[in-house]
């Protein structure tokens, strides 16, 4: 009579392992892929913005250069691209947004940082520019769409134009004010 006690309760233990394993899977596992994403995430932003703070003196614009008065040392094409994915926890949250429609918040970060990353290793590539200008950002998901499974990654591509000035202390000269 013991041992038939212990053998069903050897095999309720066994039942419950399949149980365990998708709760593992399905509910632990992206929380703790959440909460790693968002400190990685936080930590990528104090970078961002420490970069873009030692980099604000090179200003980036999307417009040609319209000022004559500017002698131009050098111009060469720059570029640069960066490749982000979001961890499961905002894959998912994506995937339930999706379904009811809305905005999709946690994507939104991810491309932010994407974007803003791009142009600072653009901006690193020429330490020695003085602006950037006509520049140009393309993105591409990589990954597809096959069967359903979402976006796997995205890139950001940005391209311009580098101009370093004949005199970097000439600058453009701002116009005459009347």
């Amino acid at each position: 009579m013991i041992a038939s006690t212990e053998s069903g309760g050897l095999e309720a233990l066994l039942a419950l392992i399949p149980f365990l394993l998708f709760a593992f899977f399905a509910v632990v596992l992206p929380v703790i892929c959440g909460i790693i994403g968002t400190i990685t995430e936080k930590r990528h932003y104090e970078s961002i913005h420490a970069r873009e703070k030692a980099t604000a003196h090179v200003p980036v614009v999307p417009t040609p250069l319209s000022d004559d008065s500017v002698r131009i040392a050098s111009a060469h094409m720059v570029s640069a691209s960066m490749v982000v994915a979001p961890d499961s926890f905002r894959r998912f949250l994506a995937n339930v947004r999706n379904f009811f429609g809305g905005r999709l918040r946690s994507y939104e970060s991810l491309l932010d940082r994407a974007r803003r990353e791009a142009i600072l290793r653009m901006k690193e590539q020429v330490p020695g520019a003085n602006a950037i200008v006509n520049l140009r950002m393309e993105t591409s998901r990589i990954g597809g769409m096959q069967k359903k499974k979402g976006i796997i990654a995205i890139e950001v591509l940005v391209y311009g134009t580098a101009l370093t000035y004949a005199s970097a202390e000439a600058g453009p000269t701002p116009p005459p004010v009347s």
